[in-house]
């Protein structure tokens, strides 16, 4: 599909071939806002959490230790912790990470979406401290599961523990969430990476523009990188992301790294300068929106 998941499910080894620790030398700047990066993965090789059979697995690890090093340097305060696929439906280590540092994180798991038990696991781990869940839909055929009967039934469970329903798809399966939306509207949907929509395609974007309509549908505004045909900072992309701010407005969108899948284009303090300091549509008072208020609507620190 994209680059995030070639990166993930194909070619992760590659992608983390950069000596993160050696990251950390960078020149950062001070950050003058609060952050709270609303998307990163997690993960390390353990024996005590062994990576899912059959994985394609980076060689480096990206371990909560090593976050917490790039967070304290670039002035990040709190982070929304994704599940990682090497793991698949495995959530220990996240878990542990979280029961490690309450209150650092928000931790948003994956169920098997294929099993009729998903409903039930999502409310055991929600009991371990997470909130949310993230489903991945491929926009091929494999991925029209998000069309079937086990749907409904994992949506209304997300709806009744009050957890957000967050969602990495392609543009095109937009279309498919709207009956689970409409089903269950006082569910909090979230976005992923603008759902991948290219920038030369405004007949699909109109798809993501239309969740607008849906008080509880948030999207993060992540992966300029990957979608801009220009260099940093990316203002082809910022021109979506106008689109999409003119739409939802600064109180539905957040920005993220997308930490350590982005490090095949950028280092995580690139990332935050980008947000911070190069995101010039929006007033200030909305970037600060963006920075860290409109993340804790859907997943709150406290800040």
């Amino acid at each position: 599909m994209l680059n995030r998941r070639r990166f993930i499910g194909q070619s992760a080894a590659a992608a983390l071939a950069l000596p993160l620790r050696s990251l950390l030398a960078l020149p950062q700047k001070p950050a003058a806002d609060t952050l709270i990066d609303s998307h990163v993965h997690v993960f390390k090789r353990d024996p005590a959490f062994p990576y899912a059979l059959g994985a394609k697995t980076p060689a480096e690890d990206a371990s909560v230790e090593m976050l917490l090093d790039l967070m304290r340097a670039n002035g990040v305060e709190r982070t929304v912790l994704i599940q990682v696929i090497h793991y698949r439906w495995d959530n220990r280590y996240l878990a542990s990470v979280l029961k490690s540092y309450p209150g650092m994180f928000h931790g948003v798991c994956r169920v098997n979406p294929e099993d009729t038990a998903a409903p039930d696991t999502l409310s055991e781990l929600t009991e371990q401290g997470f909130r949310g869940v993230r489903l991945s839909p491929a926009a091929t055929a494999e991925g029209d599961w998000i069309r079937g009967l086990l749907m409904p039934p994992l949506w209304r469970r997300c709806n009744q523990l009050k957890v957000p329903m967050t969602v990495l798809t392609s543009v095109t399966r937009l279309p498919d969430l709207v009956p689970l939306i409409e089903a269950n509207p006082e569910l909090t949907v979230v976005i992923d990476a603008m759902a991948d929509c290219p920038l030369d395609r405004p007949d699909e974007l109109k798809w993501l523009l239309d969740l607008a309509r849906y008080p509880k549908v948030f999207v993060k505004i992540t992966d300029l990188w990957v979608l801009s045909k220009q260099a940093y900072p990316y203002l082809d992309a910022q021109e979506q992301v106008k689109k999409l701010y003119q739409s939802f407005g600064a109180e539905r969108l957040m920005w993220a790294t997308n930490w350590p899948v982005s490090l095949q284009q950028l280092p995580y303090a690139r990332i935050v300068e980008l947000y911070r300091d190069h995101m010039q549509i929006f007033t200030p008072a909305d970037r600060e929106t963006v920075l860290y208020k409109s993340v804790q609507q859907v997943w709150p620190f406290g800040l």
